[in-house]
């Protein structure tokens, strides 16, 4: 068995500097006593300890079957010792269940499928997040991205005016293509306010392109908003931080029914789609959201099956789809996906294990958002799923979603894969009959 490396990063040693035995026990046992139930005390009652999760696991597949980075190995180098020493462990600990718990689980749930009791450790490993978010030995890199969120309500710092020139630019492009297309801001009342992530201004604007020529072409009454409350993604929800993942999802509502809108669908990203539906309404004492929220996939499936997006020309090189953890797993539209993407791609070919026993890109969880740090560490716990890519022989992926894209880019880079990842929207909208285009 290797040695095990501790990565040193900024954020976690400054915060645990400032550390004490006593802060430690009481934060712990003030989380345990005031933010858990019977869900955690099933957990860790039912749990037999018989390793059936651990061939769920990427990073122990990747690191030749390592107990250390099996699902119960990541519990027992974490919540079980502060359960059973009610909260009384050093800082060394914190400081190394804090890199387990934040860059060495992507909180993907495939161990789920595998533990014969349906124990969810990625909760345990986000409660584990919760205690260090409290301690104030959060990464550096993904505690500034949830700055970022609290100051500008967005991920990348986008200013206000900023994002409505991004909007502005795509529409005056998309006007060339197609001289009576629209970006509508602000249309109260509208059946859909599309919402995005905070890199598509920043980075990939031409996703934001291609979803409003599929809106326009399509004949979809839409909006997007023209103040904060537009951006859909969530870090902090993977820092810990409840309170601020509460500030960031009762704002998008709020636009949402300030705009009068039927119902929210989401751009081609996982986790903002497990924020809007799963977690962040849950911390504001939803059920279920207020308005109805639809991601992409689901969206394209409605316009196909619908008769409103229809296929021009098929793409027939070969191509494999990645399923997103998040939506998949988390929302089970696999099937969906897959008539969408068949319906443009005659000759698909399945990534086996595929749907929910997918591998996941070792970039979710906002493990690739902790950072230049933990990189090497990302690509080198995944080299299960460069051997799952590889073996499909394609050299087109499409991959529904901006961290799985960010992952998997590192590990086509890294092992040489020579694969070229799409999203499924860019597919469609290069694909589909567009009867207004010049």
């Amino acid at each position: 068995m290797e040695e095990r490396v501790w990565i040193k990063d900024e954020g976690i040693e400054a915060g645990a500097a400032k550390l004490t035995p006593e802060k430690i026990e009481k934060t712990i046992n003030a989380v345990f006593d005031n933010e858990t139930g019977a869900r955690l005390k099933a957990y860790v009652e039912t749990c037999i300890h018989c390793g059936l999760c651990s061939d769920a696991c990427h990073f122990f597949l990747s690191h030749d079957r390592d107990p250390r980075f099996s699902p119960v190995g990541k519990v027992k180098q974490t919540i079980w010792p502060m359960l059973k020493n009610k909260g009384k462990v050093s800082v060394e600990f914190m400081k190394q269940a804090v890199q387990v718990a934040q860059t060495e689980c992507n909180l993907c749930r495939r161990c789920v499928q595998y533990c014969p009791f349906g124990i969810d450790i990625a909760y345990m490993m986000s409660l584990v997040r919760r205690i260090c978010h409290k301690q104030e030995i959060t990464p550096l890199y993904i505690q500034d991205t949830a700055h970022s969120h609290a100051a500008t309500m967005n991920q990348m710092w986008v200013k206000d005016d900023e994002w409505i020139d991004a909007l502005q630019w795509q529409e005056d492009e998309m006007r060339d293509e197609f001289p009576n297309a629209r970006i509508p801001l602000e249309k109260e009342g509208a059946e859909i306010m599309y919402s995005v992530i905070g890199p598509e201004p920043k980075f990939r604007t031409q996703l934001i392109y291609q979803a409003a020529a599929i809106m326009n072409e399509t004949g979809m009454d839409w909006t997007m908003p023209a103040t904060p409350g537009w951006d859909n993604s969530d870090m902090a929800m993977y820092t810990g931080d409840s309170e601020m993942m509460g500030r960031l999802k009762r704002m998008h509502f709020d636009t949402a029914a300030r705009l009068k809108v039927k119902k929210i669908v989401m751009g081609e990203c996982g986790h903002a789609f497990r924020s809007v539906y799963d977690t962040g309404n849950r911390v504001l004492g939803w059920r279920m959201p207020p308005i109805p929220v639809i991601h992409a996939l689901e969206f394209y499936w409605d316009l196909l099956n619908e008769g409103k997006l229809k296929v021009a020309k098929t793409f027939d090189e070969p191509v494999t789809f990645h399923d997103p953890c998040n939506v998949v797993r988390g929302r089970g539209l696999h099937e969906k996906a897959r008539e969408v993407v068949r319906a443009f791609c005659p000759n698909f070919i399945e990534m086996i294990p595929n749907r929910e026993h997918n591998y996941c890109c070792s970039a979710g969880g906002g493990v690739i958002n902790c950072g230049p740090p933990f990189k090497n560490a990302r690509v080198e716990g995944n080299r299960v799923k460069a051997e799952q890519l590889k073996a499909t022989g394609v050299k087109v992926c499409i991959a529904p979603c901006h961290n799985c894209h960010g992952g998997l880019e590192d590990i086509i880079h890294t092992f040489e894969l020579g694969i070229e990842l799409k999203f499924l929207g860019e597919i469609i909208y290069e694909h589909m009959e567009k009867p207004n285009a010049v």
